[in-house]
């Protein structure tokens, strides 16, 4: 009787455990939707300055890094150095790695690495990106 009390208690106890840890965990991130100007640049010298493969923030750039700058305003709401960034038109997963002149405003740069045929054939367009972000500053203004 003992015995079989103790496997009662053993089983509600592995039970009560598992279904804890089967709980849907809830994550402080979310992705937030903005539109924005998007335009491309190249890591070029002339487009940069004198070390184009730097980025603001000392990253190094490479062609086929997927790799976006923001304009200075957007760093207010969300999209800091590493940001991970869905753009439309594009698949994957870009990083915010470098910060536009201050002059812009609600714009980004795609990185295109070297081919100024490209950056020049994408042009300017309006585009949704969407960022991800943590769920306390949604409220940002």
């Amino acid at each position: 009787m003992i015995k079989n009390l103790v496997f009662i208690l053993c089983c509600i106890t592995l039970f009560s455990c598992s279904n804890t840890s089967l709980k849907k965990k809830e994550y402080p991130y979310v992705w937030k939707t903005l539109n924005v100007k998007a335009t491309a640049y190249n890591s070029l010298a002339y487009q940069t300055s004198s070390q184009p493969t730097i980025a603001a923030w000392g990253d190094s750039l490479s062609p086929g890094d997927k790799y976006i700058a923001v304009s200075k305003d957007l760093l207010q709401l969300g999209l800091k150095r590493d940001t991970k960034v869905k753009l439309e038109g594009f698949s994957g997963i870009f990083l915010v790695k470098d910060k536009m002149h201050s002059k812009w405003r609600n714009r980004i740069d795609i990185y295109m690495g070297v081919d100024v045929e490209k950056a020049i054939e994408y042009g300017v367009k309006k585009i949704n990106i969407q960022y991800k972000t943590l769920k306390d500053s949604l409220n940002t203004p």
